[in-house]
């Protein structure tokens, strides 16, 4: 129903943005919210995707177009709904997802949370070879290693230790990686990236 919702961002959450058109606030899910901190207070474009459920009725939100249609892919996957596909696009890194799917990398796409070996085989399955045409400016950067920016602020640690959580990430899991992310000074979008590429190396 909605291709993309324009507005002014007044909300950031761990799991959700608020966007204000017209007077009127979206509340808009995420894979990492985080990312539009720079913007709230701004007027901005997201791409959003309707969940419809007999009971409830949800906006998903992408900073791309391409991350909606991965969304949107993975939802089509058995076993995967809303929640695990945000999981899997929240590290910041959908290249990342599309590699382990191209190179049948199970051990990789176990890790996410929800993301089981029977689902992993899944996605595998349903989605390898038929990804290019739908997000193909990422095939020319699968191998490509993300670049890491200073940030700042402590407090950014907090939220992205709340938001990892919200991901399905447990308290103990969190804790574990805890350490090496204080080492770095990140905003709270960059510490919730680094955190899940370290929860990627767990086990």
């Amino acid at each position: 129903m909605y291709e993309y919702i324009k507005g002014e961002i007044t909300y950031i959450s761990t799991e959700y943005i608020v966007s204000d058109h017209h007077g009127l606030g979206y509340k808009i899910y995420m894979p990492n919210p985080f990312v539009m901190s720079s913007k709230q207070g701004e007027t901005v474009q997201v791409f959003t995707y309707q969940h419809v459920r007999e009971d409830q009725l949800t906006l998903f939100g992408f900073p791309t177009m391409e991350e909606k249609l991965l969304f949107t892919k993975l939802l089509n996957v058995s076993g995967i709904g809303p929640k695990g596909a945000l999981a899997i696009l929240a590290s910041g890194a959908p290249e990342q997802v599309i590699q382990a799917i191209e190179e049948e990398n199970e051990s990789l796409l176990v890790k996410f949370p929800g993301v089981g070996k029977k689902t992993a085989r899944q996605i595998i399955l349903d989605l390898k070879g038929k990804l290019q045409d739908v997000v193909p400016d990422y095939f020319p950067n699968l191998f490509n290693d993300a670049a890491e920016i200073k940030g700042q602020d402590d407090s950014a640690l907090d939220e992205a230790m709340m938001a990892l959580q919200a991901l399905g990430y447990s308290e103990r899991e969190v804790k574990k990686i805890k350490p090496a992310l204080q080492k770095e000074s990140l905003t709270t979008d960059q510490y919730i990236k680094k955190g899940l590429q370290l929860m990627l190396k767990l086990k």
